[in-house]
């Protein structure tokens, strides 16, 4: 039997892609993005896009961190202030494209997952393994010009008992293949799905609200959590669509939006 975990299970949403997730004794951070509306995210190419938003914590009051999980190196998920501000010491799990870049920052601790790889951590009885899953940030062909991106599913255990599944997309279109994810990591308990319909030059490059209404339907989960939807100038896909597109498919009563700053459990109801 799945036992109830004493340790929280939670994530904040500061903003974007970036959250806090606390998960027993580990404290991890998504995507950094601590950028200021106003401010420009570089996104290579000589292109950019203006924050609409500001950061619900600022990256200066943030707990001490286990590690951070980066999805790809891009402007509006590892920002200057992240560059500068972060230790250098931080675990960074993330693609091997990304690890190189990082190292010659001078983030040794940097470590690329090639999809299927995981990664672990252990404090106690308590087993954090990271395991890196696809995505495909943009339409075939086009995608190879962006970061090599990652989803990636986080699993915590205690004494050999699974109390999370999580499940972070992490940029990307919905693709069939998607759901390997969901054979190979069944009983998925939570979803942070990024969203945002982001176009560049006219090109979708990640999931606007159909396609996440279809990624939710596809790879189920107990509680899908929207984020990456309107923090940008590129991001095109209100919120709005995709909580029309999952009323419309039967799954509205599976998602939970959260406001910047709002923290949610993320503790799955004991099951078999």
């Amino acid at each position: 039997m799945r036992q109830q975990s004493p340790a929280p299970l939670s994530v904040t949403f500061i903003g974007t892609a970036t959250t806090l997730l606390r998960l027993g004794p580990f404290t991890l951070l998504t995507d950094p993005n601590f950028l200021h509306a106003g401010q420009r995210a570089y996104l290579g190419y000589g292109l950019s896009s203006r924050r609409r938003t500001n950061p619900a914590i600022e990256i200066d009051d943030l707990p001490p961190l286990d590690a951070v999980l980066l999805s790809h190196l891009h402007g509006d998920h590892f920002d200057r202030v992240a560059r500068d501000r972060l230790p250098r010491a931080v675990p960074i799990l993330t693609t091997p494209h990304a690890e190189r870049r990082l190292r010659r920052s001078g983030f040794r601790a940097a470590s690329g997952l090639p999809t299927w790889e995981e990664q672990v951590l252990r404090r106690d009885d308590y087993l954090l393994r990271v395991t890196a899953v696809p995505a495909q940030h943009g339409p075939a062909v086009v995608h190879r010009l962006l970061p090599p991106t990652m989803g990636s599913i986080v699993d915590l255990e205690q004494a050999g008992v699974r109390h999370l599944r999580l499940y972070i997309t992490g940029d990307t279109l919905y693709r069939p293949w998607l759901t390997q994810v969901a054979r190979r990591f069944p009983d998925i308990d939570a979803t942070l799905v990024h969203l945002g319909g982001t176009r560049v030059l006219g090109v979708l490059v990640t999931m606007d609200g159909t396609q996440g209404a279809q990624l939710a339907t596809a790879v189920p989960a107990r509680l899908t959590l929207p984020i990456h939807y309107d923090d940008y100038g590129v991001f095109r896909s209100p919120l709005s669509e995709f909580l029309d597109a999952v009323h419309e498919r039967g799954v509205a009563d599976r998602i939970r939006v959260l406001e910047r700053g709002q923290t949610t459990s993320l503790a799955p109801a004991a099951r078999p």
